[in-house]
Parts: structure tokens; C-alpha cells; sequence
């Protein structure tokens, strides 16, 4: 949970906060009891925290399918994303990966931490895997066919133009939406989606990732990954490593705002798609990480901490998102008070300024035009500090401390 001080300086927080925490609890509870099902959500709570719990929302059988779909992909990732594979090593294994998923004996030690424990026992993956029905392994083999396929391509070749950029986030994440359309298709609960719609649901998300983990992936050793396009950052430095170094701020900044306006040309095509679900559980399954996403940016945006360290939501902000994303309005909601915190940091000077400010226009046009702008309460932009939440928030947690150690003497007597 967060810290005091946090909870102190947003004490709207803390109820959704123990929400949060009490929902991560159940969620490990409820671990299957069947050796392979228990592994697969055992490491999906571990490679991800954030979606184990989302994909909570899910019913068993769709849910189960998800899981494995992300696994699944996560195990790619993890080959992809291993520098020390050599490249004649890793190719093959890549575009041969949609059959590893059929076979319960095959494994690959690669990654490091709970990526190698997933990658040494990926045997569970494929026994849960095979228990699925047949349209949902179908669409898993194409999905993870045609990603393979595109990260062995990106394997040899550099993210250059910006067309490069968008062609390798489909295959990491375009493809992802794709395969959760066809997922949601198969479970009789969701009309198929338009590829379209679904592509810019993934590039928005891993536009966004590829923006906060500019330092870590810089940083990568034995080799950096860079995923920025040529295009953009060689407008501003010779390297992009070079946007890191204190000396490049300004440019840094003016490169990362050019960066987060080209990932909000997926906003729109996020909200047809969300707006067009008719499942509660699938609906909130996929907005919650879009509302995410549009946070980040809107955090990332003009921020020089982006080039120094780690840039997220704070913890209470996140628990608020996942508790009260439960309809279209929270969604436009979200998106709008979002975009309004960007359009007051964009700096008038900045190169891209025009063009971001176009953008966030038209994510406010269409939240505006929706007409659910008037059903939801903001949580995001409103101040949240008083005094008097705040000693309440005090008040409950003294109580909390009393009544632990009163109950404690009590037993000891």
C-alpha cells in the first residue's frame, strides 16, 4: 500500500487503496488448485501485478484463455528481450514459437528472475494451454505466429521512420489487440472488432511504455534496446542515447513531447473501441489499462524525469482508476481530465506545440460529444487536500493501531 505521507496528501486515496489491497488478496486466494493452472497464475500475478488483477474482472473461462494468452506472450517477449541470446539462437526460436506452445515437454532457460522461472517450467503454459477450447488456441497460434514473425524481423533492423515504429508496435502490441478481439469474439460475449480499432487499443498502450522506459531500456545491458524512431530524436541529438545526459534537457524535453504527441493519435480509436463493448467485465478489463496509459503520458508529458528515472501514477491514483472504471462516462472522464492536465503544461515555444494541442483538442471534442461528460465525478483534477479528509484519514488510521493492540492484549490475556 502507499505510504503515509502519500496517503496523508491525497486521503481520497485511501479507501481505494485498502480496496486494492484487499482485491490482491482474494485474487491470490482464489490461485487454482491444479499444479499447472496454480503456475500460470501464480506467475501471471507475479510478471504482472497490475493485470493479475484486472483480468480478474473476467469470467473462468475467458479469463482462463487471457492468461495463457499473456504468458504466452510474455514468454516471447522474454526470448525477444534477452540481449545475450545470439541472434542465430534467437531468430529460429521466435518464428518457430507458435508450435512450442503445443509441445508439453519444450522449454528455453533465458531471462532472469520470475521470467526465467516462467521460461524454465514453460510446460505448465502448454498443459493449461492445450486444456483450452479450439477457437481459443486457434487464435492464440495466430497471434503468436504473426508476433514471432515480426520480432525476428525487428530482430535485424532498427526502428528508423516512424512508419518502422508503428510496423514493430504492432507486432509487440497491435497484435495483443487483435488477439484479445478475437478472445472476447470467441466467448459469444463481444461482436468481432475491427482490426483497426483493435491495432491502435495496442499501440497506444506500448507507446506509452516505450515513452516511461526511455531510461531503462537506454540503459540495458549487455546492449541498449531503442525503440524511439530515428525520425523523431535525430531531430534533436546525434544519439539517442545523448537525450539522458543533463547537458541535452531542453532538446530531451522537446523530443519526448514530439514522442507522447504521435502515441496520441491512438486516443480516438481507443475510445470507439471501448465505447462498442456490451460485456461489464470485458468493458472494464480493457479500460482500465487505456485510462492508465493516457495518465502516464499525461505525467511523461514536458517532464525531464523521464531521462533521470522512473515516471508513473502514484499508487493511490492507480487504485482510484481500477474502483471507479466502470462506465463509458468514467472513461471519457478520464481521458478528458487527462488531456486537459496535458493541454495546461504544453509550453507555446515547443516545436511540436500545434500538434500536440490538436490532438488533445480532438480527444476533448469527442469526450465532449459523447454527452456522459455530466455523469461522472472527476477524481483527477480536483484538489483533494483538506484538512478535514485528512485528519479523518488520521483518525481511522490511530483507530486501526488501537484496536490491533487491544485486540492483541486481549488475546494475550
Amino acid at each position: 500500500m502507499a505510504s503515509l505521507g502519500a496517503i496523508l496528501k491525497h486521503p481520497d486515496d485511501f479507501y481505494p487503496l485498502l480496496k486494492l489491497k484487499m482485491a490482491a488478496r482474494n485474487a491470490e486466494k482464489q490461485i487454482p488448485p491444479e499444479p499447472h493452472w496454480g503456475f500460470c497464475y501464480t506467475m501471471l500475478h507475479k510478471v504482472s501485478r497490475s493485470f493479475g488483477l484486472v483480468i480478474q474482472q473476467l469470467g473462468t473461462e475467458l479469463r482462463n484463455a487471457v492468461c495463457i494468452f499473456y504468458l504466452v506472450l510474455r514468454a516471447l517477449d522474454t526470448v525477444e528481450d534477452d540481449t545475450s541470446i545470439a541472434t542465430d539462437v534467437k531468430v529460429p526460436i521466435l518464428i518457430a514459437f507458435h508450435r512450442h506452445i503445443y509441445d508439453r515437454d519444450w522449454h528455453f532457460s533465458c531471462g532472469t528472475k520470475e521470467y526465467k522461472v516462467l521460461m524454465d517450467q514453460f510446460h505448465h503454459v502448454s498443459t493449461a494451454f492445450l486444456e483450452l477450447g479450439k477457437n481459443y488456441q486457434e487464435a492464440i497460434e495466430d497471434i503468436t505466429k504473426r508476433m514471432g514473425a515480426g520480432m525476428a524481423k525487428f530482430i535485424c533492423k532498427e526502428v528508423e521512420t516512424i512508419d518502422d515504429y508503428d510496423e514493430y508496435c504492432h507486432y509487440v502490441a497491435g497484435l495483443v489487440g487483435l488477439g484479445l478481439s478475437k478472445l472476447f469474439h470467441a466467448s459469444g460475449l463481444e461482436d468481432l472488432a475491427s482490426d483497426d480499432l483493435s491495432n491502435s487499443m495496442g499501440l497506444f498502450l506500448q507507446k506509452t511504455n516505450i515513452i516511461r522506459d526511455y531510461l531503462e531500456d537506454i540503459n540495458e545491458i549487455p546492449k541498449s534496446r531503442m525503440f524511439w524512431p530515428r525520425q523523431i530524436w535525430s531531430k534533436y541529438v546525434n544519439k539517442l542515447e545523448d537525450l539522458k545526459y543533463e547537458e541535452n534537457s531542453s532538446k530531451a524535453v522537446q523530443c519526448l513531447n514530439d514522442m507522447v504527441t504521435n502515441g496520441l493519435m491512438h486516443a480516438e480509436d481507443c475510445l470507439k473501441y471501448m465505447s462498442a463493448l456490451r460485456d461489464l467485465a470485458i468493458f472494464r478489463f480493457c479500460a482500465i489499462p487505456q485510462i492508465m496509459a493516457i495518465g502516464t503520458l499525461a505525467l511523461c508529458y514536458n517532464n525531464i524525469e523521464v531521462f533521470q528515472g522512473v515516471v508513473k501514477m502514484r499508487r493511490g491514483l492507480t487504485a482510484k482508476v481500477i474502483d471507479r472504471t466502470k462506465t463509458m462516462a468514467d472513461v471519457y472522464g478520464a481521458f478528458f481530465d487527462f488531456a486537459s492536465m496535458m493541454e495546461s503544461k504544453v509550453d507555446k515555444n515547443d516545436p511540436n506545440a500545434t500538434k500536440t494541442l490538436s490532438r488533445l483538442e480532438a480527444i476533448q471534442k469527442a469526450c465532449r460529444e459523447s454527452g456522459l461528460l455530466s455523469e461522472r465525478k472527476s477524481y483527477i483534477l480536483r484538489d483533494e487536500n483538506g484538512y478535514g479528509s485528512t485528519l479523518i484519514v488520521v483518525l481511522v488510521i490511530m483507530f486501526a493501531i488501537i484496536f490491533a493492540y487491544l485486540s492483541a492484549n486481549h488475546h494475550n490475556n
